[in-house]
């Protein structure tokens, strides 16, 4: 009897505390969106870098070097050398992290107080990075991407620095989209209308213009094409109306309600492919339109399963589904135009 009431070992009766942190599968993918930028993510971190990162929402650089991709195809003249690849990577990185990166940072830094309410786990308004760190960001991000944006003109011979006029008025639409007195975002038709231009007329003429003439044709239907990317931009609107109306921000949402804002949406994204798509058939590339067409039917079809249903709920699972499609139909569209001439 007395060996079975003898003490426990001193070793079994360490803390809890000693034993490791158990990190659930749930926590793990909250610190992923953390770092991408991404909603639903934790809040803070330790790693001054990781927050940075968070700052340049890595989520979003994903459209601007597709639409680089999609502008060099359409040149005609991309070769598959490595110099070129090389030249593209260098566009890509200007586009993406540099340029991507400078507008996300500018835009959380004005939308602190709204973030606050929408999402209060973000870097500023969780207090994780101040806004001298903030400010420091902006300014080594811009100049960066200009540099690049100077030196690709360079390669290319441009008699006109197109690239590096790009860049300038790219990131000055980007600044009065988030930045008061202008702030386009207050706006729900010029502030979604310069996103989405932002995401897929802006780098596509970049890698147009890299490997090729921009050309007056190529700007107005990447333009018209962007009224698509319109549509898109609305989808990020739903995350936030809360804040929105708060703070008088005239998001499709809060104008419309949330039932028509949807419908408004989903029309903007297929009428407008469908646009580009009569487009090609109408320059004799009515293989390629076809093929965009049958792309335009699986968002169609998620827009149904998903979107329309909840807008508030489905916003991201309805992107990650359908958007997949947008945006191989316009490299389709990018092919076409190269196989064309331009």
């Amino acid at each position: 009897m007395a060996d079975n009431l003898s003490p426990v070992p001193p070793e079994s009766t360490a803390p809890a505390s000693a034993e490791p942190p158990i990190i659930t599968e749930e926590k793990r993918s909250a610190q992923l969106r953390q770092v991408l930028g991404m909603k639903d993510a934790t809040a803070g971190g330790s790693s001054i870098w990781k927050i940075r990162l968070q700052l340049m929402k890595p989520i979003t650089w994903i459209p601007l070097i597709w639409g680089v991709v999609c502008g060099a195809a359409s040149s005609g003249n991309y070769t598959w050398s490595l110099e070129n690849v090389l030249i593209a990577a260098a566009c890509m990185l200007m586009a993406g992290p540099l340029l991507t990166g400078y507008t996300q940072t500018v835009n959380e830094l004005y939308d602190r107080e709204i973030d606050a309410i929408n999402e209060p786990y973000r870097p500023i308004p969780s207090g994780a990075i101040s806004l001298p760190q903030v400010v420091t960001q902006i300014f080594v991000l811009l100049g960066a991407g200009v540099v690049v944006a100077y030196l690709l003109d360079r390669w290319a011979e441009h008699a006109f620095p197109t690239l590096t006029a790009l860049t300038l008025g790219g990131c000055f639409l980007a600044y009065i989209y988030s930045a008061p007195p202008l702030k386009l975002k207050q706006n729900g038709w010029l502030g979604n209308y310069a996103l989405g231009a932002s995401y897929i007329a802006l780098p596509w003429w970049a890698g147009h213009a890299l490997f090729g003439d921009l050309t007056w044709q190529i700007v107005v239907l990447t333009l018209f094409y962007s009224l698509a990317g319109l549509g898109i931009a609305i989808v990020n609107d739903f995350k936030s109306v809360e804040g929105d109306r708060q703070f008088g921000l005239k998001s499709f949402p809060v104008m419309f309600g949330i039932t028509a804002a949807a419908w408004l949406c989903v029309l903007m994204i297929d009428v407008f492919q469908i646009g580009v798509a009569g487009y090609l058939m109408g320059i004799r590339q009515n293989l390629y339109a076809a093929i965009l067409l049958l792309l335009v039917i699986p968002q169609i079809t998620f827009q149904d399963m998903y979107f329309l249903r909840d807008p508030l709920k489905n916003d991201v699972k309805y992107q990650a589904s359908a958007q997949p499609f947008l945006v191989l139909g316009m490299l389709v569209t990018a092919l076409a135009l190269g196989h064309a001439g331009g």
